[in-house]
């Protein structure tokens, strides 16, 4: 199956199968989202971004949200 197959299947559609195919694809797509963020988190690609911030925030060069 290709892209342009699952286009056409999801233009065929009806609304009510289209709405529940958003929910279901807004679903997966943070599942991914977050098993990506995970990953990364453990193979130490954060660990630069989490220091600067942690730098920043003793240097009191952060603000308050």
């Amino acid at each position: 199956m290709t892209t342009e197959d699952i286009e056409r299947a999801i233009e065929q559609l009806t609304p009510e199968e289209l709405a529940r195919f958003r929910a279901w694809f807004a679903q997966f797509d943070a599942e991914q989202f977050d098993k990506a963020v995970a990953q990364d988190a453990q193979s130490g690609k954060l660990d630069a971004f989490a220091e600067e911030a942690l730098n920043a925030y003793r240097a009191r060069h952060t603000r308050d949200l």
